[in-house]
């Protein structure tokens, strides 16, 4: 009898076995037609460009093109040591090593003091770093402007010193670390000073609030401006106590973060660079991670909107705006404006989302070559 039971069970699997091997032998004919079909669509529309793309808009965009990708072999990178070998050396172009006091900056420079039309410094904002603005320096640069975009303490390539060390990430330092450093660089007052991002991009707004008479002109790429200006879940996540130390120790935070707030995917040799601080060392999430905690956004930011307004800042003000931007919605940019018509041009920027100087260089250059 036991004999007999084990036989129909046997049976019974090699029954459910072969149904099984024959839905993924339906499955994958279906999806060999697919991709018969799909090819023979691209040889066609090959013959005849005028098919439709959803992402139409992209080949525009001589920065973002070809930039939606899929690996063609998971994990190609190989383990952590393998990937840091082969991107070590990615993402320093135009920079170098500067001490200031007892820290280290990383400093991007293109153009020389000489440059017929003025100095333009360019500081970035959180979890991000100054290699974002490489192609609007170059450019700039050819434009006959003097640029500087460096790496905030703590992020990028600059030094991340342990909290309690010398350094405790709050916006006094900040501040006098970047005064330090704009005094080593030789920047002559006044300058032009283009912001953009959260956290240490808001310190460079309360920094040029307090030192209105070394600025020229003040451009603002996407930053919280408002007290209404949304807190990006990011910084809210590392706000919460072990979730954040968690958080913060992600390898791939700055180029998702890019990416939760751009129409575009990053490239691989783009993701690459912003990776690399975070893959190399738990500092820059630990760096962040202090940084989120000691700011209050809100104040921030309406210290933000109040020093502004009008009667209280008459210095040209140009805010370009990617439109596209999932963290922070144009009304702020709408709203900021309509706080000191006077001193503030507006420019939406198709296309571009919340980190403009990286999705479409080309039109914030233009921007700032107006204005500037």
């Amino acid at each position: 009898m036991a004999s007999t039971l084990q036989l129909s069970a046997q049976l019974l699997n090699l029954q459910a076995f072969s149904a099984s091997t024959r839905r993924v032998q339906i499955k994958t004919q279906r999806a060999a037609k697919l991709v018969t079909r799909a090819s023979s669509n691209s040889d066609d529309k090959s013959k005849d460009d005028k098919g439709f793309t959803p992402f139409g808009f992209v080949t525009d965009n001589p920065s973002s093109r070809s930039a939606i990708q899929l690996p063609e072999s998971p994990a190609e990178d190989g383990n952590v040591g393998q990937m840091l070998y082969r991107i070590e050396d990615k993402g320093k172009e135009y920079g170098s090593y500067i001490k200031s006091g007892k820290l280290r900056w990383f400093v991007r420079e293109t153009g020389s003091p000489q440059s017929r039309r003025g100095t333009v410094v360019f500081l970035h904002g959180a979890p991000t770093q100054s290699y974002s603005y490489r192609v609007v320096m170059s450019q700039m640069s050819d434009a006959g402007f003097h640029c500087f975009a460096p790496d905030w303490i703590g992020f990028g390539f600059s030094d991340k010193p342990q909290p309690g060390y010398g350094f405790n990430y709050t916006e006094k330092e900040f501040h006098e670390e970047l005064d330090k450093l704009l005094d080593v660089l030789g920047v002559e007052s006044p300058f032009f000073l283009v912001v953009q991002g959260f956290l240490v991009g808001s310190y460079g707004l309360t920094w040029a609030l307090k030192n209105s008479s070394r600025i020229s002109k003040l451009a603002i790429l996407n930053t919280p401006l408002t007290a209404s200006s949304p807190i990006a879940g990011l910084f809210q996540k590392l706000r919460i106590p072990l979730y954040g130390e968690f958080t913060s120790q992600n390898a791939i935070i700055a180029e998702r973060f890019i990416e939760a707030g751009s129409p575009y995917v990053l490239k691989l040799e783009k993701a690459d660079v912003y990776r690399l601080p975070y893959l190399a060392s738990s500092g820059p999430g630990f760096a962040l991670l202090e940084a989120a905690r000691k700011i209050n956004f809100r104040d921030i930011s309406s210290q933000i909107a109040d020093g502004f307004a009008s009667g209280r800042w008459d210095k040209p003000i140009l805010v370009a705006w990617g439109i596209a931007d999932k963290h922070l919605p144009q009304s702020v940019a709408e709203e900021f404006q309509k706080a000191n018509t006077d001193s503030v041009e507006l420019k939406l920027i198709e296309g571009a989302g919340h980190m403009p100087q990286e999705d479409w260089p080309e039109k914030v250059v233009d921007a700032l070559r107006r204005f500037f």
